[in-house]
């Protein structure tokens, strides 16, 4: 989708009211189940290793919920672009506030459970009223992806600070600016279940009995900064409402350098399950849509 459709969606939005958005969102969305098999293939692997008592259909249900939740999730995009914001409850706002307030930083590992955006803008209105609050958001920029640019010109507006790493994997300065930042007291927010580019380092672990890969980035930060590590999700629990949740905060640590290996993939290990957890849980917010699971590793 282009960027000059996504502003006609706003604009028709603005005119007409989301209904009518909401109908044609929900038309591109039947389309893409129907007519790209190869991206459904993805859905239907995932969700036979969510469910895998069920049968096909079962899964095939399961990526039609999905695509259609994806398409809602679109809708508060724009409910974003237009100043607003969706209704929402939120889980463990304390544990962030709790390193703001004392200096320190810390970071926030999200995931493709719900909508990154939203939950970007979530945290600056819960912490517009705290100066120290700083976001800075690491993101993969894809390329030819105009609609993920205007939503990034968006968050800018909003006081988020972004890094895009590209295709290359972003440079040493890209890496060196997250640790400044961290030290200044800021929070530093990557993404913990997608890699941005085929020779990124990544750690295996284990994933709804299935072998999968994640970056090793958010982990490296936590060990070297010694800052804590928040697992944060948000997910639909509404027609128009969403609920966000900071996890306590987590330390990645080893004895020496010896250690560090089995302290990274200890605390990727631990990111994996209570993703696993949310998944099961919410099994429709997953919007992930390029091939995650492995090879299987248990029986």
């Amino acid at each position: 989708m282009k960027s000059n459709f996504y502003r006609f969606l706003i604009g028709l939005s603005r005119r007409c009211g989301q209904g009518i958005v909401r109908v044609l969102t929900w038309g591109i969305a039947t389309g893409y189940f129907l007519f790209f098999p190869g991206r459904l293939a993805v859905s239907l692997r995932f969700y036979q290793a969510v469910f895998p008592e069920r049968g096909r259909l079962y899964h095939g249900w399961c990526s039609w919920k999905q695509y259609h939740s994806f398409s809602r999730n679109f809708l508060d995009r724009l409910v974003l672009t237009d100043e607003m914001s969706p209704a929402h409850t939120h889980e463990g706002w304390e544990n962030l506030e709790d390193v703001v307030d004392g200096g320190t930083g810390g970071i926030i590992l999200m995931s493709h459970v719900g909508n990154w955006e939203v939950a970007s803008h979530l945290l600056k209105i819960r912490g517009r009223d705290n100066p120290r609050m700083k976001l800075l958001l690491y993101l993969g920029e894809k390329h030819q992806e105009q609609i993920e640019r205007t939503q990034k010109e968006s968050l800018v507006r909003s006081g988020v600070k972004i890094i895009a790493v590209g295709q290359d994997g972003g440079s040493q300065a890209d890496l060196v600016e997250g640790i400044k930042f961290l030290k200044e007291g800021g929070l530093v927010s990557l993404t913990g279940d997608r890699l941005w580019h085929p020779g990124q380092r990544s750690v295996a672990v284990r994933f709804f009995g299935h072998e999968a890969f994640i970056p090793e980035t958010p982990f490296v930060f936590a060990l070297l900064s010694g800052m804590p590590l928040f697992i944060f999700f948000t997910y639909r629990i509404g027609q128009q409402a969403c609920h966000f949740q900071a996890l306590p905060p987590e330390y990645v640590t080893a004895p020496d350098r010896r250690g560090r290996k089995e302290a990274i993939r200890k605390a990727a290990q631990f990111y994996a399950d209570r993703l696993e957890e949310v998944v099961r849980q919410h099994p429709w917010e997953w919007f992930h849509f390029e091939p995650f699971i492995g090879k299987r590793i248990d029986p």
